[in-house]
């Protein structure tokens, strides 16, 4: 079974809207968009490029979808990136795509069924963007990975991706984080339960504190 991984680009107070250009998205009068530009070097270029080359599958919401349609398939076979996303098998969810312009692309209409299907054809599923879509994987559980790109400022507005009816999740480390020369940190994050609350760690103290007093206890009756 493949994995589902999500590619984000996230400022300190995790806003993701608009990383790449002022005109990107301006939805709900976002007008700080091109955030991500001053921050990019050739070691996240590298980065990025190489998680993209790992992909099999390339899983978008529309907003992201549009962008891309737009742009990758004009870029022919001389950027490694857009031979990548122009061969590869493209999914976009929507209710209202119905003859979608990009080679090789399939509309999905049932997240929850047909996204979670995907693992069963294809070891790297990749999410680039797509916000909105990536809130409703996470509300499903359908994320495995969180391959995250955290840039050193803070928008104070925008879209962010973990926002009022977040689903409690808990993540853990998959790779040492790596800082790159202009500020910005990557971090890998693996899916792994529940959190961890201070009621759960007060009761996990509180049953150590049981169980070891029944040892004392065994072992004052046994030598007695």
């Amino acid at each position: 079974m493949g994995i589902i991984q999500a590619d984000l680009f996230l400022t300190l107070d995790g806003v993701y809207q608009g990383p790449g250009g002022p005109d990107e998205d301006r939805a709900g009068g976002f007008e700080l968009g091109g955030w991500q530009g001053a921050y990019f070097d050739d070691a996240t270029g590298e980065t990025i490029g190489a998680g993209i080359a790992r992909l099999d599958a390339l899983l978008l919401g529309r907003r992201t979808y549009d962008i891309f349609a737009d742009y990758w398939p004009a870029h022919g076979d001389d950027d490694p990136i857009a031979v990548t996303f122009n061969a590869v098998p493209k999914f976009v969810v929507s209710r209202t795509l119905t003859d979608p312009s990009w080679a090789g692309t399939t509309v999905l209409r049932d997240v929850a069924a047909e996204v979670r299907a995907l693992r069963d054809r294809f070891d790297a599923v990749r999410v680039i963007g797509s916000g909105e879509l990536l809130t409703t994987l996470l509300r499903e559980d359908l994320v495995d990975r969180l391959n995250l790109l955290l840039y050193p400022l803070v928008l104070g507005s925008g879209k962010r991706i973990f926002g009022r009816g977040a689903v409690p999740a808990a993540f853990t480390l998959a790779a040492p984080p790596r800082a790159f020369p202009k500020g910005a940190v990557s971090l890998v994050y693996e899916r792994a339960g529940a959190p961890v609350t201070g009621v759960d760690v007060a009761q996990a103290g509180q049953q150590a504190s049981t169980d070891a007093h029944t040892r004392g206890t065994d072992r004052t009756a046994s030598s007695g």
